[in-house]
C-alpha cells in the first residue's frame, strides 16, 4: 500500500481514484497532480515505483490537504459562530446553512425524527386508570 500525505491508498485501484482518498483531492485536483507529475492516471497504485511516489508526494507538499485543510474549515466555522453570523448560527443549532427548507427534508442534518405525537385515547384511559389507582 503506498502511504501518501498520511494516506493508505488502495492497492488495486488506479491512481488517478485512488488520490481521491486524501482530503481535498478531487478528480480534478488529481489529475492535475498526475499531468504535472508525468505519471500515468491508469497505473494502478500497487504497480507505481518510487520515483512515482516521491513525485506525487513532494507536489503535495505545495497544496494544501488533510490536516491542514481539516483545521483551516474548522477555524472557519469558529470564526463564522463566534461573530455571530447567521451562517455561524445554522452551523452551532445543526441546522442547513445555505437556505435550505427545514419544515420537511433536512434530516441529514437534523437527524431522526422526534416524535411529538397526541396520546390516542385508549392509552391515555389506561394511564388516567393506573393513576386513579394509586
Amino acid at each position: 500500500m503506498a502511504r501518501i500525505a498520511g494516506v493508505d491508498l488502495a492497492r488495486n485501484k488506479r491512481i488517478e481514484i485512488a488520490l481521491g482518498y486524501i482530503f481535498g483531492v478531487g478528480r480534478a485536483t488529481a489529475n492535475k497532480i498526475l499531468k504535472d507529475t508525468g505519471v500515468n492516471p491508469d497505473t494502478k497504485v500497487h504497480e507505481l515505483t518510487e520515483g512515482d511516489i516521491k513525485k506525487i508526494r513532494e507536489y503535495l507538499q505545495t497544496i494544501r490537504v488533510e490536516g491542514d485543510l481539516r483545521r483551516d474549515v474548522y477555524q472557519n466555522i469558529k470564526r463564522l459562530i463566534d461573530i455571530g453570523s447567521y451562517r455561524g448560527l445554522r452551523h452551532k443549532r445543526s441546522l442547513p446553512v445555505r437556505g435550505q427548507r427545514t419544515k420537511t427534508n433536512a434530516r441529514t442534518r437534523k437527524g431522526p425524527r422526534k416524535t411529538v405525537g397526541v396520546m390516542r385515547k385508549e392509552v391515555k384511559a389506561m394511564v388516567d386508570n393506573t393513576a386513579a389507582k394509586k
